[in-house]
């Protein structure tokens, strides 16, 4: 396996750390990566870590109808190329006759046009959504195998279609996703239908991010890190500590992170006169997040199932911690168990339990020798299952595994062409009428 096309549904987006890391291991295997980016970042903050990806990004137009004269173009293009296979999607695409999959139709022919001068040897997408959907077409259109890691949101969020993710699995080569408790989700939701559903679980660079005896943990200092989302319970967090203030317990508790709920957390932090120990401190650089990690006490991500069914597949964040030998608490949650067995190498409560959630938090606080045993064997753990280069090798490996030649209709045209470039502009011109010109 020499090259590889990443759909992605934004690239670089600052919580996606994990898509950062496979590409740099592939990359560092000797994997040729081209990003193929549906929509142009727009957190505004970077991880240094980016700096160090070779991959070109492609950035494929956000607004088709924006861009009419080189979708077009790119269409027509593909169409002389794969007659049979455009004149397939293109009906299964008017019986659905939604803007969205005229979008993704659209979007989807310009990658598989640009596939066509730069070859791959596979495709593969990260979250069951926009860019698995693009990645899917793509690979109608040209024969060119596709496959997708699942996460979380993609597969459990309300707005989920079933009928839409399961069309999704039935037609990739495989799918990858972090947990055996997402993995048993799949398999159940596909049902008798065939399906090839793999767990491989996120690695992370256990040379960067280990324990670190140069830096003096601040004692009696609670980390969280992540988005200020309900699904985080960051929530219950604030709630716990004000137990752990009612019961006189000195701590500081830091949650770096930001989203949407920062205003209601900063009220509620407010409303249970924790503010002298509870601090929302905002997004932070990973190479500060590590230093963080190496300085706290106590690693905290009270996980919960949101209103509207999302939550966490397989924290990022918590092997980040557990693996500088940071203890943590978490929830019995998804993919969590997996990571944390509990008692073992960290402590596992219910979720939404803030009275559980309180005293795991002040075992740890008056306990230093637990906290010690707990951290070294959480920096175990990690060694064994979650690590970059072991576990992004077993994705390499199935990606080289063999596939059906493409069919004839596939045609490379020319060598490595010029990158396509977005207008980030608003989708006034109605899509159906590029759609139909077509």
């Amino acid at each position: 396996m020499s090259k590889i096309a990443y759909i992605l549904k934004m690239y670089p987006r600052f919580s996606e750390t994990f898509i950062v890391n496979e590409i740099l291991e592939l990359e560092r295997r000797g994997v040729h990566v081209r990003i193929y980016s549906v929509r142009k970042p727009d957190d505004g903050r970077f991880h240094a870590s980016l700096a160090r990806v070779k991959a070109r990004v492609v950035y494929v137009p956000r607004y088709p109808a924006m861009e009419r004269e080189q979708v077009l173009a790119a269409h027509r293009e593909l169409k002389l190329a794969h007659p049979q296979r455009y004149r397939s999607l293109h009906e299964q695409v008017e019986v659905l006759g939604t803007p969205e999959a005229i979008k993704r139709f659209l979007q989807a022919g310009v990658i598989a046009n640009h596939l066509l001068h730069n070859p791959v040897d596979a495709m593969h997408a990260h979250f069951a959504s926009s860019g698995a959907r693009v990645a899917h077409w793509a690979s109608l259109l040209t024969g060119v195998p596709y496959s997708f890691t699942a996460h979380a949101k993609d597969i459990y969020h309300q707005e989920v279609n079933p009928d839409s993710l399961r069309d999704k699995i039935t037609d990739a080569r495989f799918v990858v996703t972090v947990s055996d408790f997402n993995q048993q989700y799949l398999r159940s939701l596909m049902g008798d239908e065939s399906s090839d559903i793999r767990r491989l679980y996120n690695g992370i660079d256990l040379t960067r991010f280990r324990p670190d005896p140069s830096v003096a943990r601040e004692q009696k200092l609670i980390l969280a890190v992540g988005r200020l989302v309900e699904k985080k319970g960051f929530d219950n967090l604030i709630q716990a500590c004000a137990l752990l203030a009612d019961r006189g317990l000195g701590f500081r508790c830091e949650i770096i992170g930001k989203g949407p709920l920062k205003q209601a957390l900063s009220d509620h932090i407010t409303k249970l006169g924790v503010g002298e120990f509870v601090k929302l401190i905002g997004a932070r650089p990973q190479d500060q997040v590590l230093q963080a990690y190496k300085r706290a006490t106590i690693f905290a991500l009270p996980c919960i199932v949101g209103s509207d069914g999302n939550r966490d597949g397989l924290p990022t964040v918590l092997l980040e911690a557990m693996a500088t030998g940071l203890p943590p608490v978490s929830t019995d949650l998804t993919g969590i168990p997996e990571i944390i067995d509990h008692n073992v190498n960290g402590l596992v409560v219910p979720p939404g339990d803030v009275a559980a959630l309180a005293n795991g938090l002040a075992r740890l606080l008056h306990n230093p020798a637990l906290r010690k045993r707990l951290g070294t064997a959480a920096r175990r753990k990690v060694e064994r299952e979650f690590d970059v280069r072991q576990n992004v090798a077993q994705l390499q490996r199935w990606l080289a595994e063999p596939t059906p030649p493409a069919p004839a209709e596939y045609v490379s045209l020319s060598p490595e062409a010029e990158p396509i470039t977005v207008m980030s502009m608003p989708p006034v011109p109605d899509i159906e009428e590029v759609f139909q010109s077509l």
